[in-house]
Formats: C-alpha cells, sequence, structure tokens
C-alpha cells in the first residue's frame, strides 16, 4: 500500500469559487485561475491534541474521511525498517470494538476511493462515504486510533509480514524494481531518517515482534500526532459533536519528538551500473535537495517541468524528437519535509550508444542549468499544473482530493492553507529565480545510475510470515485485560459505549445527470451531461475501432495510429502541438482500448473553443510524418520489449491468443503494442489508411461532461465536425463470428530465473457478451475474487499470506467476454497457490455456495457506494460510453440499486455455475520453473514450458 506521490503537493487540488469568464481567443491568464483558486474549511482541535479540518462541498451526499499521522519511515530506528508500512497493514485487521478486516465493515457503509498508504514522513487512511454513514466511518477510525493494541495478535502480525513480504516481492520483481534501494542509500548518508525505502528490508519485517509493534503504536499513534479532515456533504458546525463523541476521549499520546535532518550533499559524483532484465539502457541523474517548505522548491520543480516534465519538454523535443536517440526521458522534483529527491531519466533508444546519450544529457543539462527557461516555458508549467488542479476540484477525498491538499499543509508545515502559497509561488515563478535555484543546487555532486539490460543478482530471500486469520466478524479477536501498563493510547479519559456498530441511518438515491443527445449535421451523434462544479468541459469523440480491429497480421496498428496523432499534423509539429496544449491548460489525447479509438480532451471553460480546435485538429489531419512514424515505431517496439520483461506484461500478451485464438479480433496481446514482426512491417500507407477508415465520421460518436450546456457546445461541436467528411469508406464490421477455440484445462509455464514471485494468470472465454446483463455474474464474482474481502485474497492473502493481492475480474468487451484469475504469490507456494484457486472455484460452484451473509454483505456495499462511484466528472464520462458500448439506456446507473436489491444467492450460484467451468480454465505461470515446475506437476495438468528466451524472442503465443 505504499503510495509514490509525484509532486504531492503542487498537484493536490482545491476548489474554484469564482464564475469562468467568456470564452476567449487567447489563453485566460494563469493568475485569473488561480485567485479563484479555494478550499473554504473550518479548523478547531480537541482537547487531546487531534487537529480537525472541515470543508464543506454539498455537490453529492458523500463526506472524505482522511486520518493522517505524522509517522513514517522516516522515524524507523535501525533494525526495524519497514515498521511504519507494515503497521500500517495491521491498522486494516481490526479493532476492540470493531473485530475483523476493516474492509468488512466499509463495504457494508459503501465506502469508496479508500486505503491507506505509508511514506517517508506520514501515514494516512482515507474513505469516502455516504453523509448517511459519516457517524460509521468516525467510529472505524476512533476505534483503530484509541482501541487498537488489545486486538492485535501474533497470528495477525505474522500474517502482515508474509503479506507486505509479498508486496514487498511484487515490486522487486518488476524492471527497474531496485533501483529505488540505490538512491535512497546512496543520496542520504547513514542515519538520515530517509536512508532506507518505506518497504524496509525482509529480514526487519520477518524479525518483527508483537511488542515491538505495540511499541510503534504506543509511541506514534495519538490523537495529538494526527489530522482530521472531513471534507464533503457537512460543516464544522455538524462535524464537531461527532468528532468529539467518537475522538474526545481518546488518550493523548506521547509527544514526537522532532527530526533534525539537514539536507545532504554528496562528496563527489557517485555512478553506480546495474544489470536487469530491461528491454534498454536508462540513465538517472539524482540529487538531493531541499524540503517542500522551501522557496527553491517551487523554483526547482518549475525548472525540471520545464526540462522534463512537460510534453513539450527540452528533453523530450531534443533527445526524443530531434535527435532520437532516446525512446523516453523525464525529469521531475519529488517533495518530502527534510530533503526532496530530482530525479532525471532517459531510456536509450535501442541500439544506440548509451554513453553518448549519458554526455548529451550532461550537456543538455549544463546549458539549461546555465541559461535557465524561458518565461514562455514558466508560463506554460504553470498553466498545464494549475489546470489539471482545477480538474482534480470534484474530488473530496482519495489519493488527491480536497483532504490532500489540507492534511498535507497542515501536517508537514502547519498550515492548512499552504497549498494557496504553494500555487501563488507557481504562478509568479520568474525565471531567474528558477535558474539561480538550479545553479544553487544542481551543480553539487551527482548520482549517476545506468540500468543495463542483463541478469540480475540472485534475490535476496528469507522465510515468509505464516500464520492464521482470527479476527473476522464469525470469530472475533480477543481483548487484553483492559488497563494494562503497555495500554497507552487503548485507555480512555472516559467512558465512550462502543458496544454497537453504528450503522448506516439511510441509503441515499443516486442522482446520475440526464444525458441529453444530439446529432451534427453528417450525423455524429452527441451525448451530453452537465456537470458544473468546476470550469472545466471533457470531450471524448470515440470511434469504434480499437485493438479489436487490428488484422492479425497488422497487430499493434491502431496503438501505433493513436501515438501518432499526436506527433503532429499537417499545421502543428508535435512540438507544437504539446506547447498549444500548456498554454491552454488543455489534455489533448488519443488511445486505444480493446473496443475503441477515442480521442479526449480535458479544457478549463475559459480556453474551450481554442482547445476544441487542437482536438479537432489532431483528430482530422494527422500528418503521420515518416521521421515521426519511425520514431514511434522504436516507442512501440521498445515497449513490447519492456512487456515482455514484465511478468504480468508476459501474462497478458500470452494468455488471451491462447484463450480466443490469434484469428479473433480479441486474440491479440492486451496491451495493444502488437508483436515485433507486425509493428516492423507497418508502414505510413497502413497507417494512413487505417485512421481513414477506421477514424472515420460514420464511426465516431461525441461524449460530453462538464460545465457548459448543450445549446452552448453543439455549435461549437458543428463548427470544428459538422461539415467533416471522408473519401475513404468506413471499414467493415469487426469479425466477431471467428471460431474461438475449445478450452482446454493446461499450464503454461514461462520461465524467469531467479524471479523473486511467480504471477499466476488464469482465464477462459464465457459465452456471454458485453452487451448481456452482467450484473449478477459480476455480483458472485466479486464474492468469489473481484473485491478485497473476496474469498481467494482472503484466503492467499490474509490467511496465508501468500500474495499481496489476488482478484478475479469478468472483463468487459463489446463481443464474448473473458474471466479472469490474477494471482502474484510466493515462489514456494506457487503450486499450493493454483490448487487454492482450483478448489476455491469448484467450492463456490458445488460444495460451498453463497452465504447469506455474502449477499447481504454484496448488495449493501454496492448500493450504498453508488453515490460516491460518480463524483466526478470523469466516472460520468466513462459511465456514457460503457453504456453506449454496452447497448444500455443512459439511465442505467440509476437501476443498479433496484437490481442489486434483488438478488438472490440462488441467482448467483446459478449464474457463476453456469458461466465458469474450472476444469476449463487456462493457467498461465511465470515465474523460476526450477522452481516452480515441480510444484505445478503436483497438480497433474498437461504443462508447457517456454524458456525465458524463447518469450523474449517470439512474438506469436505458443502453439
Amino acid at each position: 500500500m505504499i503510495r509514490k506521490l509525484t509532486l504531492a503537493l503542487l498537484m493536490s487540488g482545491s476548489a474554484l469559487t469564482a464564475q469562468a469568464p467568456a470564452l476567449a481567443q487567447t489563453p485566460a491568464p494563469v493568475s485569473k485561475l488561480v485567485d479563484a483558486v479555494n478550499i473554504p474549511h473550518e479548523k478547531f482541535t480537541l482537547d487531546n491534541g487531534l487537529t480537525v479540518l472541515v470543508h464543506e462541498d454539498r455537490k453529492a451526499p458523500i463526506v472524505a474521511v482522511s486520518i493522517w499521522y505524522g509517522v513514517g519511515s522516516k522515524n524507523e530506528p535501525k533494525g526495524k525498517t519497514g515498521y511504519a508500512h507494515l503497521f500500517e497493514h495491521i491498522m486494516f485487521n481490526g479493532s476492540e470494538n470493531a473485530p475483523g478486516d476493516y474492509f468488512e465493515y466499509t463495504k457494508k457503509i459503501g465506502a469508496t476511493d479508500l486505503n491507506g498508504t505509508t511514506w517517508l514522513d506520514r501515514t494516512n487512511y482515507f474513505q469516502t462515504v455516504p453523509t448517511t454513514a459519516l457517524e460509521s466511518a468516525l467510529f472505524l477510525e476512533s476505534d483503530r486510533m484509541g482501541y487498537l493494541l488489545n486486538a492485535v495478535t501474533k497470528e495477525k502480525l505474522d500474517n502482515q509480514i508474509g503479506v507486505v513480504s509479498n508486496e514487498k516481492r511484487q515490486g522487486d520483481n518488476q524492471p527497474f524494481g531496485l533501483v529505488s534501494y540505490k538512491q535512497s542509500g546512496t543520496l542520504f548518508p547513514v542515519g538520515h531518517p530517509y536512508h532506507h525505502s518505506t518497504i524496509g528490508s525482509l529480514e526487519d519485517l520477518s524479525a518483527a515482534s508483537l511488542d515491538d509493534m505495540k511499541t510503534w503504536f504506543t509511541d506514534h499513534y495519538g490523537p495529538n500526532n494526527a489530522v482530521l479532515v472531513l471534507a464533503g456533504d457537512i460543516n464544522a458546525a455538524q462535524a464537531k459533536p461527532l468528532v468529539e463523541k467518537w475522538f474526545g476521549k481518546i488518550k493523548r499520546g506521547k509527544d514526537m519528538a522532532p527530526v533534525n535532518a539537514p539536507v545532504p550533499t554528496l562528496e563527489k559524483d557517485i555512478k553506480i551500473v546495474m544489470k536487469d532484465k530491461v528491454p534498454t539502457t536508462r540513465i538517472y541523474r539524482n540529487w538531493v535537495v531541499p524540503g517542500l517548505a522551501d522557496p527553491d522548491t517551487n523554483a526547482l520543480f518549475v525548472g525540471l517541468s520545464a526540462l522534463g516534465g512537460l510534453s513539450s519538454s527540452r528533453l523530450d523535443n531534443i533527445l526524443v524528437r530531434q535527435e532520437q536517440t532516446a525512446v523516453g526521458a523525464s525529469a521531475y522534483l519529488i517533495p518530502f519535509v527534510h530533503g526532496s529527491l530530482v530525479n532525471i531519466q532517459v531510456d536509450v533508444k535501442p541500439g544506440a550508444d548509451a554513453d553518448a546519450v549519458a554526455k548529451r544529457l550532461d550537456q543538455i543539462l549544463a546549458d539549461y542549468i546555465k541559461t535557465g527557461p524561458t518565461a514562455e516555458e514558466v508560463q506554460r508549467v504553470a498553466a498545464s499544473n494549475i489546470a489539471a488542479q482545477i480538474d482534480g476540484l470534484e474530488q473530496v477525498g482519495g489519493f488527491g482530493g480536497k483532504a490532500v491538499a489540507l492534511a498535507e499543509g497542515q501536517l508537514y508545515v502547519g498550515d492548512s492553507d499552504f497549498y494557496k502559497k504553494e500555487l501563488q509561488r507557481l504562478a509568479t515563478a520568474k525565471p531567474a529565480a528558477v535558474k539561480a535555484a538550479m545553479q544553487k543546487w544542481l551543480t553539487r555532486p551527482v548520482l549517476e545510475i545506468l540500468v543495463e539490460p542483463g541478469e540480475r543478482e540472485v534475490y535476496k530471500e528469507v522465510a515468509a510470515g505464516a500464520g492464521s486469520r482470527t479476527g473476522t466478524l464469525s470469530s472475533p479477536a480477543f481483548y487484553a485485560p483492559p488497563g494494562s501498563e503497555d495500554n497507552l493510547v487503548s485507555s480512555p479519559l472516559s467512558f465512550q459505549d462502543r458496544s454497537t456498530f453504528p450503522e448506516p441511518t439511510g441509503t441515499p438515491a443516486l442522482d446520475f445527470p440526464t444525458v441529453e443527445e444530439t446529432t451534427l449535421s453528417n450525423g455524429i451523434k452527441i451525448f451530453f451531461a452537465r456537470r458544473a462544479a468546476v470550469p472545466t468541459v471533457r470531450v471524448a469523440v470515440s470511434f469504434n475501432a480499437g485493438y479489436a480491429a487490428d488484422p492479425a497480421d497488422k497487430r499493434g496498428i491502431a496503438s501505433m495510429m493513436s501515438t501518432m496523432m499526436s506527433e503532429g499534423t499537417t499545421s502543428l509539429t508535435s512540438t507544437q502541438i504539446a506547447e498549444t496544449e500548456e498554454k491552454l491548460g488543455a489534455d489533448v489525447s488519443v488511445g486505444s482500448s480493446l473496443d475503441r479509438t477515442v480521442a479526449s480532451l480535458r479544457a478549463v471553460k475559459p480556453n474551450l473553443g481554442l482547445s476544441l480546435d487542437l482536438l479537432a485538429d489532431v483528430i482530422k489531419n494527422p500528418a503521420f510524418a515518416t521521421n515521426e512514424l519511425e520514431r514511434v515505431r522504436v516507442q512501440q517496439l521498445t515497449r513490447i520489449k519492456s512487456e515482455n520483461n514484465q511478468p504480468q506484461g508476459i501474462a497478458v500478451r500470452r494468455l488471451p491468443p491462447l484463450l480466443y485464438g490469434k484469428g479473433h479480433p480479441y486474440g491479440g496481446p492486451q496491451t495493444g503494442s502488437g508483436y515485433a514482426e507486425t509493428v516492423a512491417a507497418i508502414g505510413r500507407d497502413d497507417v494512413v489508411n487505417f485512421h481513414a477508415s477506421w477514424v472515420h465520421p460514420a464511426k465516431a460518436e461525441i461524449f460530453v461532461v462538464g460545465d457548459t450546456s448543450l445549446k452552448e457546445i453543439k455549435p461549437m461541436l458543428e463548427v470544428r465536425f459538422g461539415k467533416w467528411t471522408s473519401n475513404a469508406a468506413p471499414a467493415p464490421a469487426k469479425n466477431f463470428a471467428v471460431a474461438v477455440p475449445e478450452p482446454v484445462s493446461r499450464i503454461l509455464l514461462i520461465d524467469r530465473p531467479n524471479a523473486p514471485q511467480s504471477l499466476v494468470l488464469a482465464g477462459v472465454v464465457l459465452d456471454a457478451k458485453g452487451s448481456d446483463d452482467l450484473l449478477t455474474l459480476r455480483a458472485a464474482n466479486e464474492i468469489f475474487g473481484g473485491d478485497f474481502l473476496s474469498r481467494i485474497n482472503m484466503d492467499l492473502r490474509e490467511t496465508k499470506g501468500w500474495s499481496y493481492g489476488v482478484r478475479s475480474q469478468v472483463n468487459g468487451a463489446e463481443d464474448r467476454v473473458p474471466f479472469y484469475m490474477f494471482a502474484p504469490v510466493q515462489t514456494n507456494q506457487t503450486g499450493p497457490s493454483v490448487k487454492v484457486l482450483i478448489d476455491q472455484l469448484k467450492d463456490f460452484n458445488g460444495a460451498k455456495p453463497v452465504t447469506a451473509e455474502e449477499l447481504e454483505k454484496t448488495i449493501k456495499g454496492n448500493v450504498l457506494e453508488l453515490p460516491g462511484s460518480y463524483e466526478q466528472s470523469s466516472a460520468v464520462l466513462g459511465q456514457m460510453q460503457s453504456d453506449r458500448l454496452n447497448k444500455r439506456p443512459f439511465d442505467y446507473a440509476e437501476t443498479v440499486a433496484a437490481k442489486y436489491t434483488a438478488l438472490t444467492a440462488k441467482a448467483l450460484n446459478d449464474e457463476m455455475r453456469a458461466k465458469v467451468d474450472p476444469s476449463k480454465i487456462t493457467w498461465l505461470v511465470v515465474g523460476d520453473a526450477a522452481k516452480v515446475k515441480p510444484q505445478l506437476e503436483a497438480l497433474g495438468l498437461p504443462i508447457e514450458m517456454v524458456t525465458e528466451a524463447a518469450n523474449t524472442n517470439a512474438s506469436n503465443s505458443a502453439k
């Protein structure tokens, strides 16, 4: 559950209160947008030291409940690395008066956007709940703050050690997954609180004791070391008595000693060369610069954004577009309290001289530090970042909503309005100040890391935790005698009855926005829904294309075409497109999914007209310049190599052709990238013709959500798309009549020597289409594997501790849909894990059908989640597109509650039994064959082995 936030404060989000100005022919000044940004809130502090911030936002009957503790991995002493993150996991395993898994309760109160995260400076827990369930959420959060210790058992600790160990393995197993250890261990000296990673070491985790955990809790989790934010359908007058009721009796905790950690500087340049299973060499340049409160940090953020953060950045323009010696480049700053990380990285073009590229990077960097950014670059950085913030203002909680902006400022610098100061600094940044900051901080000794393709060193492993799970609703955790000496935070000041869980007081009805329809002169349909919480508009021009439109001998062409559409039009170069977006604060993108290719726009209302001009140009007039095509081809070929070096990439490339057959529209890699030989053979004429026949007005539909009206937006769309015609005929319908192979239960084992973990992906094509009513099947799957509380996740993660997370899902598709199971598991339990999945599916369809408790939890949770599911206009836009794809009415979301309420256990079991046959599942395992093959042989299924070299070199699926 580690959350890696880039630009955490600068991208937090805020609320716009002023009326948007009329449409202009020049971009709106950044200052006007910044002046209107505001998150009005009230603050109060309880006697025990808990700081509470309340922001009122009445747009939906939901409240974000976000609690931030001032403890992170920086507080961990030597030998106890990973404790903050491990304890974050333990906090989800039940408290004294809410025994069982935390998600058992959040499920039945309809929580959305919920999780917990740990980083260097803090740990946070958050959920968004219906207003009627606010008191339920406050009960849960207060109970694990003040009444946790007696519910923490050795069994829970051992289990979560196993889970966190597998989380670490899962991250380490990814390409470049070991780089961060080198960065933190080298940039920050021994003794600095940032010297070790947040995930910690397997050795320290495996040695953690119950007493260690209890001491960690009493030392760090008091109310005086926390900030509680409530944002949404509530005000301070309503919040204060509820907060007092549930948090007021919790005893004040220990006062945290301040951390003294000056910004470190390397004594000299350090160069590290690493080997990894990566598609191409990656070059890093790293420094530590001042923490987030220092004025120089904002200036450095601007400088790095212009260097490698913008789409039109200098590194992109020089190394990727012009010289074409790199396939990717970026530069960014990650702010922390006691120092921020500067990361500059370049992915070398395969076949290019990495040393020469590194030398060129240093030349560009030296020149940039010497001369600084231009005023226009600084403006584009400000406009694009502030526009992205405004777009995020609809969300009250989650990973980046308004609650985050308030909490970060309060916790890190003691100022909940800190986000305003950062925005003002961003809006008023000057090139001279940016140059001065870079010259001060980026001319010091640098850490150079070079990651080259090759074999990793042998992964260092320790035994994982084990233990049974005791804290469930049916088997509550045991309570320790009250008043024990080590119960510092658990002991209340006075009695507060917690014997009864405060259930939600009602079920708010979902009010999905009305969808209006109209048609342009050339027949393109428009679907519009108004959302005016923030002055932004989202437009999606959707084409019936997608990866499924790829001819079998040209797999990857839809993806290549989508990328190329943003790489230059007949009037704008790729750089000019990027610069125009940034000036407007717009985001124009083109992407393909399985069934659709969508050109999307996110625009601030004042710049809507100019942003639509850019969108229309990208859609109708792509240049498909030969030099850009060759650059994109190399990038896509590198992406294919990257996918073949990632366990999940290997799996989603290999399994679909086995399930659907290579001739079926869904029979290619589900990444959409195609195969190396098909991408290499695609010519410019192929792309031009594909665009002409698939990105065609006859295949287009336009979806709009935002702060406008149908009356206003239709003329704007008519001017840009209403007269659009094509000389080419539209492509014929996709051929879904291609026969799907008869399913055969077997195992495809792809060897990945020294892999720290195995990845299991299993699937079968169902006799069902996306346009069928799949709600009953998906509800059944939710119980089996589609939810954190599902049977297979609770078994493999929470009971056995063999995985960080397991899931199953019924994928969406226009035609026949697949059922998948996904399980990253520890190597020495690969075979047993597959057996668990087989047995669980057989039991679900046989001896252990859906229980009344599971049914009730599924119905209640899904119904109560609805109001929080469409808080943002992006969710409304996605639902509209999904409804259209699946041939449903646009009020479908409002009918879902009744559909769930009518479900029965028998209906769920009948549907799962009819659709998913355990004897027809195809299994794919990516792992160290020497260690896992003997385990798999015990299952008695046919096994086909693919060596690592064969997988890397092969494009087509195994026969």
